[in-house]
């Protein structure tokens, strides 16, 4: 009797469990659902990283011209900013047009056609174009940076006018394939009659402009080291902030 008393806690405990604790499986009772709001997660978006600085709001237009033509973009760059300093809408007192100051006629002779002279990509294109034309052109120039002057001399006086100058240097003991010195001296001289009149060395007459050429061949010298120098301190930079793992995050 005692033990059975003891029991009825026991049994009473369960039932209570059963009918009351789980009374909704019992019963079919089952407690509304609340909606719940869901909050809105914004989601980071990352400053990605990209491997160049941008010098121009042409520099798309360098890169895919210097891809297809296999020179340098940051060269083409260099010799836009000397020729128009990214003007796109400069027209020169000869007719030279465009970001990169191309003369009509060295535009037909590329193919494009008058009705794309003033469009960037083409003129863009078409300087690349001639870039490598003339690179071809001297490529017997066995030391790089000796080619790259003599290609900007021809790119901005003219094949030909580098030519002439260049028999002058062997004509007068000078070192043909060496720019400053020798060949930039030898340009000068055919502004004087007694070169520019000797037509078995001067076979492109007078040329006048030589302190233009001479000055453009430095300048994008210059420009082009400035702005090599500039993207090798960004990739230093970045360089940095990819061995510390860290990304720039913008919300929006």
């Amino acid at each position: 009797m005692t033990k059975r008393k003891l029991a009825y806690p026991s049994i009473l405990i369960a039932l209570f469990i059963i009918f009351v604790a789980k009374g909704d499986i019992l019963f079919g009772y089952t407690e509304p659902e609340i909606p719940i709001e869901e909050e809105e997660i914004i989601l980071p978006q990352y400053e990605y990283i990209t491997p160049y600085t941008r010098l121009s709001y042409f520099d798309d237009d360098f890169r895919e011209a210097a891809e297809r033509m296999e020179v340098d973009w940051i060269l083409l760059a260099a010799v836009a900013y000397t020729e128009s300093r990214f003007d796109s809408t400069a027209v020169s007192e000869v007719g030279a047009k465009g970001v990169m100051q191309m003369m009509p006629n060295t535009l037909r002779g590329l193919g494009v056609p008058d009705s794309l002279h003033a469009d960037n990509g083409a003129n863009i294109y078409a300087s690349a174009r001639y870039l490598k034309e003339l690179f071809r052109q001297y490529r017997h120039i066995k030391n790089p940076e000796e080619r790259l002057n003599f290609v900007l001399a021809s790119y901005n006086a003219g094949y030909g006018h580098i030519n002439d100058a260049m028999r002058i240097a062997d004509n007068l003991g000078h070192n043909r394939h060496k720019w400053e010195g020798h060949v930039d001296s030898c340009l000068v001289k055919k502004s004087l009659p007694e070169f520019y009149n000797d037509s078995t060395i001067c076979r492109n007459g007078k040329f006048s402009d030589w302190k233009q050429t001479l000055s453009f061949v430095k300048k994008v010298n210059r420009h082009w080291k400035r702005f090599k120098n500039k993207q090798l301190e960004y990739m230093d930079s970045v360089n940095s902030v990819l061995a510390s793992d860290t990304l720039k995050r913008i919300y929006r």
